[in-house]
């Protein structure tokens, strides 16, 4: 693929996440250093051990909307509950956010096996304050790529490409190029992020890049290689919301 470079940064943590390492100040200076034009904000949810509660993302509109000439988005890494794909930040809270991604995470899903696992994200795709799925690689969760990726296709969901799991989820990397080759069938949008928990990774896509170009991936799928796609994307989700 052509050289992947990132206007913004999708998934990125604070230390309101509980088990991050880096304040928004903190972030948006690196991200700056390293000359990108947005990040999101994308704490978890509620449900997460040791994670904030949802006052915080009730509160997000005190953020100002630029730090260190970043743009900064206000978003959630939103946990799926169950198999009904119930996540844990109701409509209200949803509403106010430029961004929400939803995943599966150790200690938050009450599910089990890959028809549950795929279950629960296929409904969470329905949701229509969801803007996508985040590390669907996980191999602690295996999920039917195939159905993810068509059910993405269908709302016009993103599917993530997370950098830190090739660190972070041992195993992910087989999975990873599994939905990067679907994805390529598809000509799906999709997101490169760092899911940075501290600073200094903000940014860093080396692994997906190399995971996306194997895959023979185009650039132009990328939604965060530029902020024109990032902000068609959004308007995009504003204009979804008002039909609820």
């Amino acid at each position: 693929m052509e050289e992947l470079t990132l206007a913004a940064d999708l998934h990125v943590h604070t230390v309101a996440s509980g088990h991050a390492y880096s304040t928004i100040a903190e972030i948006a200076r690196d991200a700056a250093r390293k000359g990108l034009s947005a990040v999101a904000i994308t704490d978890h949810g509620p449900a997460m051990p040791g994670g904030t509660h949802r006052y915080y993302f009730g509160n997000m509109r005190v953020l100002p909307r630029r730090l260190e000439g970043v743009e900064i988005y206000r978003g959630a890494e939103l946990n799926i509950l169950n198999e009904a794909g119930e996540v844990d930040l109701p409509p209200e809270y949803l509403a106010l956010l430029d961004l929400a991604w939803a995943g599966l995470h150790l200690f938050c899903f009450d599910g089990s096996g890959t028809e549950s696992y795929t279950r629960a994200v296929l409904n969470a795709l329905k949701n229509p304050y969801v803007d996508g799925v985040v590390h669907p690689g996980n191999p602690d969760f295996p999920l039917d790529a195939e159905a993810v990726v068509n059910q993405a296709a269908k709302y016009g969901k993103m599917i993530e490409i997370n950098n830190s799991s090739f660190h972070v989820r041992l195993g992910s990397l087989e999975p990873c190029r599994r939905f990067a080759a679907l994805l390529k069938t598809q000509g799906s949008p999709v997101a490169v992020n760092s899911d940075a928990h501290f600073a200094g990774d903000v940014g860093r896509c080396e692994g997906a890049r190399e995971v996306l170009c194997q895959a023979g991936l185009s650039a132009e799928q990328v939604v965060n290689s530029s902020m024109d796609k990032v902000q068609i994307m959004l308007q995009a989700r504003r204009e979804r919301l008002k039909l609820i």
